[in-house]
């Protein structure tokens, strides 16, 4: 029973290895999900975020009362006058200040109101950010994810044909040997082979490297074991190319994030130019005021005749405090009249900016209008790539059969029947390619309608 139980012991400690070793083959949805999540540009996005929070804190903080207060404490030594007698005479005396100043705005030009209504806007533009690089990051890493896809079903294709070059090379060698086919054809197909496995490591090399680019998109350490799956779910299934470029249009300036960042800066602009205009305005600010002071210094005390007798301590602390004490409150009215041309010239520039933001707006809308109109003609000339492909496939694959049948019977010398493998071979890639690109652009059009890349 101990041996038993020692072997089922050994059995899963061996499972448990081999699942640990088998690498895990990341999803579309999982690669995009963890890239936003580790992206490093997307962490900066996250930080501009919480600099606008920040922001927002300080210009609530413009409304608040400002409260500050103040002490010092020193020590005159040599001749001072007596604060008793007024006469001067050589004496140590110590002096205690306090304060306190309190100051509130009152009135303001609305500057303190439109910075606070910039602060809400500018939270607004940094999330439209944030989700704008969160978009570009999740179409980076589905172009990279189908990138991987091709380059292995690329090698797929590279190796199932040497696959089949490599028995051509057998069958030839026994045609040779059988006197049916000269020996020159076997040298052909021999170099066909040695071509095919360039092809084959080249492909492979290609596969690793896109790996590789998407695993730094990934922010992912450990690149070696990194794999994906060999399905992926894309695909038109929302019938894209059955809209018209103006419905695509349409949808994508309401939802486009680009755009919505272009008009919160336009709002932006518009504060600004009003919190410049503000300083034309006259400025009333309440405030009030508290002090006191205490002395240390000896006080000389003085018989009826005036002869000094000896001396005495100042008051107590804290009745000289309250016997010293003074308060001051009131308002200030600040009225401009002139400033050397500086708050015009802010006026002025912020309303260049206005009409800078005015035309980005205006130019992301054009720039929308022409991506929507060529991501539509794109993808509708990457079907009709796709579709031609695999025409071109199977009448590829139809010459191919034929040339084997009349090589097989000697009616084909090596040349022409490796010319018409090559054909079969870049017809096969050329259908993978146009697959994935037409995938894409799909994916791209479907962007701008609003649909997502992944399920939330």
């Amino acid at each position: 029973m101990e041996k038993r139980s020692f072997l089922s012991l050994i059995v899963m400690l061996v499972c448990c290895v081999a699942v640990q070793a088998q690498p895990k083959m990341w999803t579309l949805e999982e690669c995009v999900k963890y890239a936003i999540q580790n992206n490093i540009s997307i962490k900066q996005s996250e930080l501009d975020s919480k600099i606008a929070l920040i922001d927002k804190k300080g210009a609530i903080g413009n409304f608040l009362p400002s409260l500050n207060a103040s002490a010092s404490h020193s020590w005159n030594i040599g001749l001072n006058q007596d604060i008793t007698t007024g006469l001067l005479r050589n004496q140590t005396t110590q002096f205690t200040s306090a304060g306190a100043n309190v100051g509130v705005d009152i009135y303001k030009g609305l500057q303190n109101q439109n910075t606070l209504r910039k602060a809400n806007l500018s939270i607004v533009a940094a999330k439209y950010q944030l989700l704008k690089m969160q978009e570009d990051i999740a179409l980076n890493v589905a172009n990279a994810f189908l990138q991987v896809l091709f380059n292995k079903e690329n090698l797929k294709v590279q190796k199932e044909q040497l696959g089949i070059n490599q028995k051509q090379y057998t069958r030839s060698e026994e045609l040779v040997n059988a006197g049916s086919i000269p020996r020159g054809d076997l040298l052909d197909i021999k170099a066909t082979v040695a071509s095919n496995n360039q092809n084959v490591i080249a492909a492979d090399n290609a596969l690793l490297i896109s790996k590789l680019s998407l695993a730094q998109l990934l922010q992912l350490k450990d690149f070696e074991n990194f794999d994906v799956v060999d399905d992926t779910n894309m695909r038109d299934g929302n019938n894209i190319l059955a809209q018209t470029p103006v419905a695509i249009y349409d949808k994508a300036v309401e939802s486009r994030t680009e755009l919505k960042i272009a008009r919160t800066n336009l709002e932006i602009a518009q504060k600004d130019v009003e919190i410049a205009k503000g300083a034309f305005q006259p400025t009333l600010q309440g405030f009030y005021s508290f002090n006191s002071r205490v002395s240390y210094a000896d006080v000389l005390v003085f018989d009826t005749m005036g002869n000094i007798i000896g001396t005495r301590n100042s008051a107590p602390f804290f009745n000289q405090f309250s016997n010293n004490k003074g308060q001051s409150f009131g308002a200030q009215l600040s009225i401009p009249i002139f400033n050397g041309f500086s708050v015009r010239n802010n006026v002025e520039r912020s309303k260049v900016s206005l009409e800078r933001s005015k035309i980005a707006v205006e130019q992301q809308d054009l720039d929308l209008q022409r991506n929507v109109f060529t991501a539509f003609t794109d993808a509708k000339g990457a079907l009709n790539a796709y579709e031609s492909s695999v025409v071109a496939l199977e009448a590829r694959q139809g010459a191919y059969n034929y040339a084997k049948e009349r090589y097989d019977v000697g009616l084909m010398n090596s040349f022409d029947f490796n010319q018409s493998q090559t054909l079969l071979t870049n017809a096969q890639s050329e259908v993978i390619r146009t697959k994935y690109d037409y995938i894409f652009k799909i994916k791209i059009l479907e962007f701008y309608f609003g649909i997502p890349l992944i399920k939330n």
